[in-house]
């Protein structure tokens, strides 16, 4: 039993109710007991989690996906205390609309399940689900106490502040858009399984435990998504050394899955940089997040998880889980705001907040400095990491001063030379553009001069033995897509050449393909941008003539829409070009890029 659509919250953004703290607050030194206040840990007995999978058949069942998985876990081991389940509707309402639960404790992220429209309209009020993993294991048993369609865009807009599908959080958000969520309760019968860096993964009770053994009183969180040079060494190091207290190294393993190589070297390079730190400050452990990229409201979040995890600060960056739009490279939040939104809510949260100092290397001194510390006239040098992330691609040369070699040992494993490297050729534009004869004519090219496996995925091929139960709604085509993105992903993975020829009318499924092959190999995005009229021209199946006598519903460029990509890697309009010419552009721009040694 679906519920309507949730009424407007009022204006969105930084409520001001969100520093004004609810009558009889008290400041933080007098609220927050050391290594953290109450947790609440939803994990249930033995004995109560095997009566509960006894009667677990009667249960509906909702397979979560890679970030639902990875909140169920901060659920359950308490990292999202005060939260003892998914949000409901006024709960939901209330982050929104004030970033704060609807008792009026501080709570920015709205933390929800949401679930297929399929599978909603078979749940009513009241009724227990079982969660499981992809592999079908239950989880966590929750009772469905609301059931509602969300406005997404209404939520987009107050999380995120856009609705500008460019940025990361709000494209994956606005994806789901038939979603409807379900609040309530959760217990939990066991935490998701992890098979790698088993002894760096801690719930916030465990390193409670052990900053209580060690004597640790003042202890300083670093989040981190990306590897870590000697910049975020140094600055962690007078972090610690500023509040005369030592430093929990907590970076991001979540979203996405195990499988992704980079996953891997990410956290080694973790493991070699902890290796570079004075015995006994630091110690490094792994939270199973995933991030929204929502700015100032997740440092917020990201703070108070912290102080879950027994820190007394939190360091935040000037651009703290910022995102770049993804059409203009632009940042999609203030400088600074982060810093500034954790900073008025610190007393009330109960964990201090400590800016990241902007530091900048001295060759002279052979040291980093705060940038108010560089002499006047000193030289000073930077490697943004844009650009060290560019060098590791090209093969190119990256400083000592920058980084540590054994950190950068790791990192070059993950950037094979060109030649070497998994390469996806991802075509897309209209039915009858020329995507599939540019496409065979290519992997001719390839097949004859050797040295790579290549695979030719062409849509018409696919949609016959991959996808062949499909339709052509959204979700179908969306679906295909992946599909189609899972298997070129799998053979970059191994080094091969895949070619990627189908109409992939929409830009976010084009963007989580561009997204999981990236990890592991180079997307290439081609638009053939032939135009509409010649397209129709050139069909021979007489499809668009179906199209518009209204024989066929939901045809990309006549009755549903094509989105053009924004900023394709080669723009092709086969107009008054033969295959082999069109072949032939795509081939020059693989040597000049130097994939052919």
């Amino acid at each position: 039993m679906i519920g309507p659509p949730m009424a407007p919250p009022a204006p969105h953004g930084p409520a001001p109710s969100l520093v004004a703290a609810p009558a009889g607050t008290s400041p933080m030194s007098r609220l927050i007991p050391p290594h953290g206040g109450e947790l609440c840990e939803l994990l249930v007995g033995a004995a109560e989690a095997a009566r509960i999978k006894a009667e677990s058949s009667a249960y509906p069942s909702i397979e979560l996906d890679a970030a639902q998985l990875c909140d169920l876990e901060l659920l359950l081991n308490g990292a999202f205390s005060p939260l003892r389940g998914f949000l409901g509707r006024v709960d939901y309402g209330s982050v929104l609309d004030r970033w704060r639960l609807a008792d009026g404790t501080v709570w920015p992220m709205p933390i929800v399940l949401a679930v297929p429209p399929r599978q909603a309209e078979r749940l009513r009020p009241g009724q227990h689900l079982a969660l499981r993993d992809p592999e079908g294991f239950m989880l966590a048993r929750m009772q469905a106490r609301d059931i509602w369609v969300p406005d997404l865009e209404l939520e987009a807009h107050a999380v995120f502040g856009t609705l500008d599908r460019a940025h990361p959080g709000v494209g994956r958000l606005l994806s789901a858009k038939d979603a409807v969520y379900v609040g309530g309760p959760v217990q939990g019968l066991e935490l998701p399984r992890h098979y790698d860096f088993k002894a760096l993964r801690h719930t916030p009770a465990e390193l409670r435990g052990r900053f209580a053994g060690l004597g640790w009183e003042r202890i300083v969180a670093f989040h981190t998504r990306c590897p870590m040079h000697r910049a975020q060494r140094e600055l962690t190091v007078r972090a610690a050394a500023e509040v005369e207290g030592h430093l929990l190294l907590h970076p991001v393993a979540g979203r996405g899955g195990t499988a992704d190589a980079g996953h891997y070297a990410r956290l080694r390079c973790y493991q070699a940089v902890a290796a570079h730190y004075p015995a006994g400050l630091m110690m490094l452990s792994l939270v199973n997040l995933a991030m929204r990229m929502a700015g100032p409201r997740e440092a917020l979040w990201h703070a108070l998880i912290r102080k879950n995890y027994g820190c007394t600060h939190f360091l935040v960056g000037r651009d703290h889980a910022g995102a770049r739009n993804g059409r203009t490279g632009e940042p999609e939040y203030a400088p600074g705001a982060a810093q500034e939104t954790v900073a008025r809510a610190q007393d009330e949260i109960g964990i201090r907040m400590l800016p990241c100092p902007e530091l900048a290397y001295l060759p002279a001194q052979a040291r980093y400095v705060a940038l108010h510390e560089v002499p006047a006239g000193e030289r000073t040098l930077d490697l943004p990491r844009a650009e060290a992330r560019r060098r590791l691609r090209e093969g190119l040369e990256i400083p000592d001063w920058f980084s540590y070699p054994d950190v950068m040992a790791e990192l070059r494993g993950l950037y094979p030379p060109k030649p070497l490297r998994g390469i996806a050729l991802f075509f897309t534009g209209l039915s009858g553009a020329g995507k599939s004869s540019v496409a065979r004519v290519l992997q001719g090219r390839f097949l004859e001069r050797g040295g790579r496996p290549v695979t030719l995925l062409d849509g018409d091929i696919v949609r016959k033995h991959l996808s062949s139960e499909l339709g052509f709604s959204r979700e179908h085509r969306d679906l295909n897509i992946l599909r189609i993105g899972f298997v070129a992903n799998e053979i970059a993975k191994n080094k091969g050449v895949a070619i990627c020829a189908a109409i992939a009318p929409y830009a976010e499924a084009r963007r989580r393909v561009r997204e999981l092959i990236s990890a592991h190999g180079d997307f290439i995005e081609i638009y053939v941008s032939t135009p509409l009229a010649v397209c129709e021209q050139r069909d021979r199946k007489g499809l668009y003539a179906k199209a518009r006598a209204g024989l066929i519903q939901r045809f990309t460029g006549i009755s549903d829409a094509y989105e053009p990509p924004v900023k394709p890697e080669i723009v092709l309009d086969t107009s008054d070009l033969s295959p082999e010419e069109a072949a032939q552009e795509i081939w020059l721009y693989l040597e000049r890029k130097g994939y052919f040694g």
